[in-house]
């Protein structure tokens, strides 16, 4: 994969600065609301029209954001091809390999093999690469968070782990899309994140239309007020503004660091469960939990980087 533009000298090296973990997690909890508004939106809606109305509502947000500042999206050639790239991989591919897959997965065990996200993105880096290398804290780090998310879903998502092969193929292909998709994002580094975000949005959305049409036949359909409301939220929230950070995080901390935020995900989703419905989260809760903010302490690499600063950058 090209690097294109990107500002090879920054993005992957080292550790993140605390506006990136302040992002990752905003992002987190975008991403970990968006899985409760997806469940509404499936009530009265089949998936491939989920799926196209919420890239195509919050491709059509971030166009009327764009000409509401005097801006457009670029008419490149070379970049609506990228464009058309990135929605492949980031949108239209793994939405619709995890839909499918978890006809005969369950949701437990599929939040557990898309959390390989970053161990994925972490092995296509260190070859397609010069700034995300692997190293034993980033390898360590994210098998800890791997395993504090199959706690904090709990062993009985893994109860089907191996029976149904085709499902958790389709799922692991998902995550391997989304780390492709984020090394891929890397040549956009030099371009505004709001810019970047709707190219990709709108490329998804004209590619999961015919899907739709013919599969879904939209057309027949009549949702209610709540799922409306859904749905819309879903794109403005959980898809437009996720994908501006996300462009923005990509930028400045690389791909690997990026896709932690699948390991985030399950933690924000629990945050969410205790402030918005009052839940109480059980002991293993707490033990995954921890165990994915160890992993994300040992990837960040703090503590393991004890030269003196002025024996830093020399080689023996």
């Amino acid at each position: 994969m090209g690097e294109g533009r990107m500002g090879e000298g920054r993005m992957g090296e080292g550790r993140m600065g605390s506006k990136d973990w302040g992002l990752l997690v905003l992002l987190s909890l975008l991403w970990g609301a968006a899985f409760v508004l997806t469940e509404v939106g499936l009530r009265e809606l089949p998936p491939f029209t989920v799926v196209l109305a919420r890239v195509g509502l919050a491709a059509l947000a971030l166009n009327l954001f764009l000409l509401a500042c005097g801006q457009r999206l670029p008419v490149e050639r070379r970049l609506w091809a990228a464009f058309f790239v990135m929605g492949a991989l980031n949108n239209v591919l793994p939405f619709s390999l995890i839909v499918t897959g978890q006809v005969t997965i369950d949701a437990g065990l599929a939040a557990v093999l898309n959390a390989t996200t970053p161990l994925f993105s972490l092995m296509i880096g260190h070859f397609v690469t010069r700034t995300e290398r692997l190293n034993w804290h980033r390898g360590l780090g994210i098998g800890l968070g791997i395993l504090g998310v199959a706690i904090l879903t709990g062993p009985q998502a893994l109860r089907g782990l191996g029976a149904v092969a085709l499902g958790q193929f389709l799922v692991l292909g998902a995550a391997l899309s989304y780390a492709c998709a984020a090394v891929f994002g890397r040549r956009f580094a030099g371009r505004p994140p709001v810019v970047v975000a709707g190219g990709q949005l709108t490329a998804a959305a004209l590619l999961i239309l015919p899907l739709t049409l013919v599969v879904d036949r939209p057309w027949t359909l009549a949702p209610g007020a709540g799922t409306w409301a859904a749905l819309v939220s879903l794109a403005v929230f959980g898809t437009a503004a996720a994908y501006v950070i996300y462009f923005r995080v990509l930028a400045s901390a690389g791909a690997t660091n990026l896709m932690l935020v699948t390991l985030m995900i399950p933690v924000s989703a629990l945050a969410l469960g205790m402030a918005l419905l009052g839940e109480r989260p059980a002991a293993g809760d707490w033990a995954g939990a921890a165990c994915i903010l160890g992993g994300l302490l040992v990837i960040d690499g703090r503590g393991f980087s004890r030269r003196p600063r002025a024996l830093r950058g020399r080689r023996p």
